[in-house]
């Protein structure tokens, strides 16, 4: 197996305040994103998952233990623009990210500061609009087009400085079911077709359902890690923490609790439909 991306061991983050004694967000989190890799990272509001999303581009910087990108500790001020450089961020809204007038300008800022030759900028900036299907809105206001729509916007300003990982906070928390779809789509296709590392930060169920692996975070620690279909099946477990699962898998949940011999690892409607289908043959 190749050397993770991102690693972190006994990780703690505690916000400073004038009054002392500030409470431990981060608790003694240890763990290993591969290359690669599609993670989502699930957990309620104050759970942590945030403020850990913001430790893998340095952001914010470790209380205690140690946050590693390709090996670059992320507390070394002079790997700080290496690590940005491997790792881009995505955030809630994409209004704080876009930064200029023109579609394609913004896509273009990141390499621009970062010395890029201006023929070189011209293919990046082509190249990550493409990807994110918004090429034909390259000359378009950013303020005139749709939440999903900026959002991917956001995304190709990130992929134009070709990071190995991408780290989404909460990207369609401010969108609706259709701009979902479409920022879920692309982070999906940029995974599978450009072999981009994606650690998606989310609240959505039916959103992390999608990753390859899940990480699911209360009270600042990890409590769950695994494959979503077995994470999942905790539906007791997770509720506990003040967590649903989703819709097809709370439904087979309540047909088992009623006798009724269903799997717990079905988490999308067309293998609900197909279980009971085969349970009503």
């Amino acid at each position: 197996m190749s050397e993770p991306i991102i690693k972190t061991e006994h990780l703690t983050f505690r916000y400073t305040t004038e009054e002392g004694g500030a409470p431990t967000v981060l608790d003694d989190l240890t763990l290993s994103i591969q290359a690669g890799s599609f993670v989502a990272v699930l957990g309620h509001n104050g759970s942590g998952k945030s403020t850990l999303a913001k430790h893998f581009n340095a952001i914010l910087l470790p209380s205690g233990g140690k946050v590693y990108v390709d090996g670059m500790d992320t507390v070394d001020e002079d790997r700080l623009l290496d690590i940005r450089r491997q790792i881009g961020m995505v955030f809630q809204n994409p209004d704080n990210q876009i930064v200029a007038s023109v579609v394609e300008e913004d896509v273009a800022f990141a390499p621009e500061n970062l010395g890029v030759p201006s023929e070189e900028i011209r293919q990046l900036v082509d190249d990550a609009l493409k990807t994110v299907g918004m090429d034909r809105f390259a000359r378009h206001a950013p303020h005139l087009l749709s939440g999903g729509q900026k959002q991917r916007v956001a995304i190709a300003g990130v992929l134009a400085m070709r990071p190995r990982c991408i780290v989404l906070d909460e990207p369609t928390a401010m969108l609706d079911p259709v701009g979902r779809s479409e920022v879920l789509s692309t982070v999906k296709k940029l995974n599978r077709e450009r072999g981009v590392t994606v650690v998606l930060i989310t609240h959505h169920m039916d959103e992390a359902a999608q990753a390859d692996r899940l990480i699911v975070m209360h009270d600042g620690r990890i409590v769950r890690d695994g494959a979503p279909k077995e994470v999942f099946r905790d539906v007791e477990g997770l509720r506990a923490m003040g967590l649903e699962v989703p819709q097809p898998v709370a439904l087979m949940y309540e047909l088992r609790q009623s006798g009724v011999d269903v799997p717990l690892d079905t988490l999308d409607v067309d293998g609900c439909a197909a279980a009971l289908k085969e349970l009503l043959a």
